[in-house]
């Protein structure tokens, strides 16, 4: 049990005491706490007799100005409920009512029980102008849809930063900038130009529906930024200005650069050397991502390179802020996401899997593994692997009746890595078909990710054809040494929803089209395909990423429809 409040000296305690243990110790912890108040009071008061005197009191009561009071007894310390005394016996868990009243001296207290109270609060870093700033927040007791927000702005540049968190009716002083209403009382603040220069304050009170909880501040620690100027998504967000009707899935697969990669010397002066190095920085990137994603008003978001903090930190915050609920899968420094819209699915189950150990124990790729274990230097590369394939079990909060299998991947990068990438498509496949199938027989399958692999490989040519035959070139992908001869089968009808565009990846030394959103033929049907940036807009600042593109792929965007 948490126990929190305010003395008359104005310092706050915070207790956490045992629910199982008897009233009367709190209240005599609780009396001894308020001695030691008083006692450092007195010693304040004692070193400035000369100044003026300054009073204050918690709960609108508390000692006035007097004379300089005998030296203190412990303060009686009680707790009523419906006016009578809570026996000291009574335990925490039973003594603690709403509406009960502690005493504490002559001060009382209303007690609330579990208040809706912030838990974790913070802005981000780095702000800029027209992009939207999504505070990361928790609470408990209480749900941010029920929490009241106010977004303020600096009155006027220049002004230093406060000493803390003051209200914002303090009267200016030399210390302390005014703040004036933006008039947004949002969750999501999107600045203006106006704003460039000035620090943003997030005033928020939690809620649960019925009753509010303690309010908190937050002063943004950097001004307002200017922003970037036109961005390559900005086209692509006059197809997307409304989410979709209930018939129709919009989707959205993005390998987003992970922060682990971007940030090397070797991404700066090798990979990426004509980007801006401020370009690079996340703190930059996770703006120009948080308005790119929020913008495509998306039901499913499937997301690759994924940092576990830019998960929690910044994807979960920002999308939440637009009702997409998100899940992660760590692969190794990175991992995978994929996020739904709660107005239109609900997650009934999840079903995850690292491809080299599904394929060593699970009995699903016996047959898959007894043609491996032929080829033993094949056989070490392919479980030296860490990738993993993310599969989610959705159920239409329409139609209980509809449910749909959504997968994500990010299969082993290397150009030689070909029969690699064959082996953990056919381990994805079975694994699907499992679920789609078995556990939940006949429902749709979209499989999304970067699969490495441009239309012109055997990877491709095995998802849409729904077979690789054993003398196809790339299970010599990496030479005679680790060549791996079979032939593969797979039973799904798939086409790839947004076709094959010329690329999707784009850096210095290569682009071609390595992500997919694969969909079953049987039972859906692609009702639009946003179009991609136009060349120009790809090389405006030679390749990817750029200050005008936060990453190194390009975003496929679609809207499916149930057949």
């Amino acid at each position: 049990m948490s126990l929190s409040f305010a003395l008359a000296d104005g310092s706050h305690k915070n207790m956490q005491r045992d629910q199982s243990e008897p009233l009367g110790r709190v209240l005599s912890r609780i009396a001894t706490n308020a001695l030691k108040g008083h006692a450092k009071a007195v010693a304040a008061k004692k070193s400035r007799k000369n100044r003026p005197n300054a009073s204050g009191g918690a709960a609108g009561a508390g000692p006035g100005p007097g004379p300089e009071p005998a030296a203190p007894c412990e303060p009686v310390v009680k707790l009523y409920y419906r006016e009578e005394a809570v026996a000291e016996d009574v335990l925490n868990v039973d003594a603690w009512q709403d509406g009960a009243v502690l005493q504490i001296g002559d001060v009382k207290y209303k007690v609330e029980r579990n208040p809706p109270a912030f838990t974790e609060l913070q802005l981000p870093r780095y702000i800029m102008a027209g992009f939207p700033v999504c505070p990361k927040l928790s609470v408990e007791f209480g749900d941010p849809a029920s929490c009241l927000f106010r977004w303020y702005r600096e009155a006027k540049p220049g002004a230093t930063e406060p000493e803390g968190e003051g209200p914002s009716s303090l009267p200016p002083s030399s210390s302390s900038p005014t703040w004036t209403e933006t008039g947004v009382n949002e969750r999501v603040y999107t600045p203006s130009n106006a704003d460039i220069g000035l620090r943003l304050k997030f005033h928020c009170t939690p809620g649960n529906g019925q009753r509010f909880g303690p309010s908190r501040e937050l002063e943004s620690v950097c001004p307002v930024e200017a922003g970037p100027g036109t961005c390559t998504f900005d086209h692509r967000h006059l197809y997307t200005k409304k989410v979709t009707d209930g018939s129709l899935i919009r989707t959205v697969s993005y390998n987003l650069l992970a922060d682990t990669y971007a940030q090397t010397e070797f991404s700066r002066t090798v990979l990426y050397p004509y980007c801006a190095p401020y370009a690079l920085e996340l703190d930059y990137r996770q703006n120009l991502i948080q308005k790119e994603l929020t913008g495509y008003n998306a039901d499913l978001i499937c997301l690759q390179e994924v940092d576990r903090a830019v998960f929690s930190d910044s994807l979960v915050p920002a999308l939440e802020a637009f009702g997409l609920e998100g899940v992660f899968r760590i692969k190794q420094h990175e991992g995978l996401a994929t996020f739904y819209r709660k107005s239109k699915f609900s997650l009934l189950s999840q079903h995850d899997i690292s491809f080299h150990e599904a394929l060593e124990s699970d009995p699903l790729h016996k047959e898959l593994l007894e043609k491996l274990v032929l080829y033993p230097a094949a056989q070490e590369r392919v479980f030296q692997r860490s990738s993993v394939l993310q599969v989610l079990v959705l159920q239409s909060t329409n139609d209980s009746s509809k449910k749909i299998c959504v997968a994500n991947t990010h299969l082993y990068w290397h150009p030689k890595g070909g029969y690699i990438r064959l082996i953990q498509m056919a381990v994805a496949l079975a694994h699907i078909r499992h679920v789609s199938c078995d556990l939940y027989p006949g429902i749709p399958v979209i499989f999304c990710g970067d699969f490495n692999s441009t239309p012109s490989t055997g990877m491709y040519h095995f998802v849409i054809s729904g077979s690789i035959p054993e003398e196809h070139e790339d299970w010599a992908s990496n030479g005679e040494e680790e060549r791996c001869n079979m032939s593969l089968t797979h039973f799904f009808k798939l086409k790839s929803a947004c076709g094959e565009p010329a690329y999707t990846n784009y850096v210095g030394g290569f682009h071609g089209c390595l992500d997919y959103i694969f969909i079953d033929l049987n039972a859906l049907d692609v009702e639009q395909v946003i179009p991609l940036p136009s060349h120009e807009e790809v090389t405006t600042h030679q390749a990817l990423p750029s200050v005008s593109h936060p990453s190194d792929h390009i975003a496929l965007v679609c809207d499916l429809k149930w057949k």
